[in-house]
């Protein structure tokens, strides 16, 4: 793959499997998951312009309310995000997700405030997380993860592991993710 494709390419190539165009890109932004990945990326990139940083966190606020994603700038998001559904999305701006991450509806990605778990999850690559699952603390999800649909996971999970459940449980899985994960960057 040549390096020379920009973050927004590389998100909406998790989606078609097919390096598109500036233009391309635009028509795309019809399917709402898009219309938000290529907002937020943009207000990441200008993040610290003042003109063009704060027009961009102001047109991502208003698609934030109007989609339900609460995903901000200063979250640290690889290259290769997908949202599968559009819907209530929270995820925590102190959160850290790797490349080729999957995420679905429902899900939370957030802040743990007491405990040995206080802090923010950080997310390897390669991982898919399911409708409603929630994942929170100062957490390390490894590489090659699935997270089960309705899962709560507050431990550490290992790399090449699918983990399910309330209270998550760990299963070892050396191709967790195969199949769930297309159109790697």
């Amino acid at each position: 793959m040549p390096k020379n494709y920009s973050i927004i390419q590389k998100d909406f190539f998790r989606e078609s499997g097919e390096w598109l165009s500036p233009l391309q890109i635009l028509l795309k932004c019809i399917n709402p998951n898009l219309h938000f990945i290529y907002i937020l990326r943009k207000a990441q990139k200008f993040e610290k312009t003042p003109l063009l940083g704060f027009y961009w966190k102001m047109v991502l606020r208003h698609f934030q309310i109007k989609y339900g994603f609460q995903i901000y700038p200063q979250t640290q998001i690889g290259e290769g995000l997908y949202l599968g559904h559009w819907g209530t999305l929270v995820i925590n701006p102190k959160a850290v997700i790797g490349r080729n991450c999957n995420i679905a509806q429902g899900v939370t990605i957030g802040q743990q405030n007491r405990g040995k778990n206080e802090g923010f999850p950080v997310i390897g690559d390669d991982v898919w997380i399911g409708p409603n699952a929630v994942i929170v603390g100062s957490i390390t999800i490894g590489n090659n993860v699935l997270i089960a649909p309705n899962s709560y996971v507050n431990i550490d999970v290992p790399s090449d592991s699918i983990v399910a459940g309330n209270k998550a449980k760990i299963y070892p899985t050396k191709n967790a993710t195969e199949g769930y994960i297309n159109n790697k960057v």
